[in-house]
């Protein structure tokens, strides 16, 4: 389940994790009633499961009611990669001295989490770890014996930022964004960039966090359940218990498991083609899941 940005750091923040005040408005005149609650400048940031949103105008500055109108207008509406921008986020724009890059999530090969760190924010970090891989330290975490404050302040060492004002902050924010990824039932917690600001708080000033299905009966997660509803396609997937993707190619993927689903997908990209979709129905499926 991939949360909106808005309802990423609402799950964060329930687990401590430093973020900027901000509310979720659909129309221009509540975007300018929350942006006067906040006080200018504001953020507008737009909501959508898909990145690139800078980069296309669904994130901009406002710094007068005027302004806000115009940009809550010029992004509510707007398509991004095939999804139509319906809500956007209004925070207070935050002052930024600095941007880091953390994250956890689960590496399969090891049988552990993975957490990975970089003083180099705000950026592809897959770029990052492929240019200068040195610049991202990364952290494997027994799932059995968590991760502890002392493992913190040694990762924040592997990443060079032992020495800055701010690293007994970013320790403690690495302690609750770990608590949020291990006891929220998350496969997948993102924060780029995580900024620091000039008096030297720590806040994610975006947030990507994709919570597993399998573990709902154990949260109160309706109010996200219920914002998933997107491609009608998949939610008549979902429905059926399939997991389908909806993309915007030519070429209909089938595949018993998520691997060959992939591996698929990139085959006809190699050769050419562009993927309709991914569809994983699962190992050993049978006549009946076939005819869903």
């Amino acid at each position: 389940m991939d949360l909106y940005e808005y309802q990423g750091k609402q799950f964060l923040a329930s687990f401590g994790v430093p973020v900027p005040a901000g509310e979720v408005a659909s129309i221009a005149a509540d975007v300018v009633a929350a942006a006067e609650r906040l006080g200018f400048p504001v953020a507008v940031k737009a909501q959508v499961r898909v990145g690139g949103r800078g980069k296309a105008g669904g994130i901009r500055l406002a710094g007068d009611a005027v302004e806000a109108r115009t940009v809550a207008e010029a992004i509510l509406g707007m398509d991004i990669s095939g999804h139509v921008v319906e809500q956007v986020w209004v925070e207070r724009a935050s002052e930024i001295a600095a941007e880091r890059y953390v994250s956890f999530t689960l590496d399969r090969s090891a049988r552990a989490h993975l957490g990975l760190l970089s003083a180099r924010g705000g950026v592809d970090i897959e770029t990052v770890a492929a240019e200068t891989p040195e610049a991202v330290a990364r952290l494997h975490v027994d799932p059995v014996n968590g991760l502890s404050g002392e493992q913190c302040r040694a990762w924040v060492a592997a990443a060079g930022l032992a020495d800055d004002p701010e690293a007994e902050a970013m320790t403690e924010l690495l302690g609750h964004l770990w608590v949020a990824y291990a006891e929220g039932d998350a496969e997948l917690v993102e924060v780029n960039p995580l900024v620091v600001t000039p008096a030297g708080e720590v806040l994610a000033l975006d947030a990507k966090v994709t919570l597993d299905d399998s573990a709902a009966f154990r949260h109160d997660w309706d109010d996200y359940a219920a914002s998933q509803a997107g491609d009608e396609r998949e939610q008549a997937a979902r429905a059926r218990g399939l997991q389908y993707v909806g993309l915007d190619g030519t070429v209909g993927i089938i595949a018993n498991g998520a691997g060959l689903a992939m591996s698929t997908l990139d085959v006809v990209s190699q050769v050419g083609g562009s993927p309709a979709n991914f569809l994983d129905i699962g190992g050993g499926a049978k006549a009946e899941v076939m005819a869903a």
